[in-house]
């Protein structure tokens, strides 16, 4: 799916209350800048049977205490599959091809979470690119305040 088609699916699937698919159109160029520095249109998220996306807590090497949860998106299925072990023991977990853009909007909704890390070469889950949910959410905010004092009406308007 291709990136303007991925933008108009989360519009049609937001909530039609007469403003978030006017919001989610705003905050548009912000997804697609980060989308920018990333190689693939869709990657891989293992989820749960529940549909819950599988989280990964990291410590610091030199800082233990200092912890972040991240999710991790993989370029291909089988390589997110050969992270399946790393789940948590007893559940069944299953690699979902998700839209790019859809993963950083969901990430806004997720305030456990950090930072989603992109795999972005098959075979290699070694090299990542983060991308930090306060980046994300700071840019979004960023073309928010622009919408709301452009979508603002004039007080003597009746």
């Amino acid at each position: 799916m291709d990136l303007d088609r991925q933008i108009q699916a989360l519009i049609d699937h937001a909530p039609q209350d007469g403003s978030t698919p006017s919001v989610i159109q705003a905050i548009t160029p912000a997804l697609k800048s980060f989308v920018a520095q990333l190689q693939h249109l869709q990657y891989y998220i293992l989820q749960t049977a529940d549909q819950r996306w599988v989280t990964t807590t990291l410590s610091h090497r030199l800082q233990p205490k200092r912890e972040k949860t991240v999710i991790y998106a993989f370029a291909s299925a089988a390589d997110a599959a050969h992270h399946a072990p790393t789940a948590p023991a007893g559940s069944q977990v299953s690699a979902v091809a998700i839209p790019v853009t859809h993963i950083l909007f969901q990430m806004l909704a997720m305030p456990t979470i950090d930072s989603v890390v992109f795999f972005e070469n098959a075979g290699d889950p070694t090299n990542g690119t983060e991308v930090s949910r306060s980046s994300v959410s700071h840019l979004v905010e960023t073309y928010l305040q622009k919408y709301r004092t452009e979508s603002r009406l004039p007080p003597d308007i009746a």
